[in-house]
């Protein structure tokens, strides 16, 4: 029995993702990632390395950066390359738990704490509104996104306080806070010491 047309068009497409060198997406899919064309949907999925998410053409999260970003052409190939599915589109066709949401916006300020993040970028980078994604990460977590932002934060100052001989200030700048000022008073609360007293102690060994 002959192939219809749109079976034929979906064949060839899923040809081409088997058959790109990795990390290449053509001009046509990334086109219709761009403009969150629907039709393509079912026809591939893409993925977003610096994420770990994999969503539906059509979804309406902001497009990733192309260089960021692979193909599937089923979403169990995706989740094979260990990529989980957007809360947003639910390309599995289930809803995401909410502890593996929680665990994937984690792991993305684990890479990426020295960023500039607040809740909207995390809405926007792992799928979801700011309201819903501080409620659901509070609630599976016990802290809000913003309070384990900073918690990351000054576990790597700290790091780098009895690592190296960088300034308080660039320090500050390396774990995303450019603010020196207010990176001291975060350190202080977090630490009970100051940065310059806290890497004083490592020095000499009282810590």
């Amino acid at each position: 029995m002959a192939k219809e047309p749109n079976d034929r068009l979906t064949t060839s497409l899923a040809a081409h993702v088997h058959k790109r060198r990795p990390g290449i997406i053509s001009e046509e899919q990334w086109t219709a990632i761009c403009v969150n064309d629907g039709s393509y949907d079912g026809r591939f999925y893409y993925a977003v390395r610096t994420t770990g998410i994999y969503c539906r053409p059509s979804c309406k999260s902001r497009p990733p950066k192309r260089s960021n970003a692979e193909v599937f052409p089923t979403s169990a190939d995706a989740v094979s390359a260990g990529y989980r599915p957007c809360k947003r589109c639910k390309p599995a066709g289930e809803r995401l738990p909410d502890e593996e949401w929680s665990a994937q916006i984690a792991a993305y300020v684990d890479r990426h704490y020295m960023e500039e993040l607040d809740l909207a970028t995390l809405g926007e980078i792992c799928h979801g509104s700011p309201y819903h994604l501080h409620r659901t990460f509070k609630r599976t977590t016990g802290m809000t996104p913003l309070a384990y932002i900073q918690q990351i934060r000054m576990q790597h100052a700290a790091r780098l306080l009895a690592e190296t001989d960088s300034p308080v200030s660039r320090i500050g700048e390396l774990v995303g806070i450019r603010n020196t000022p207010y990176f001291i008073t975060l350190f202080k609360k977090t630490n009970g010491l100051t940065p310059a007293v806290f890497r004083q102690r490592q020095h000499i060994g009282g810590i």
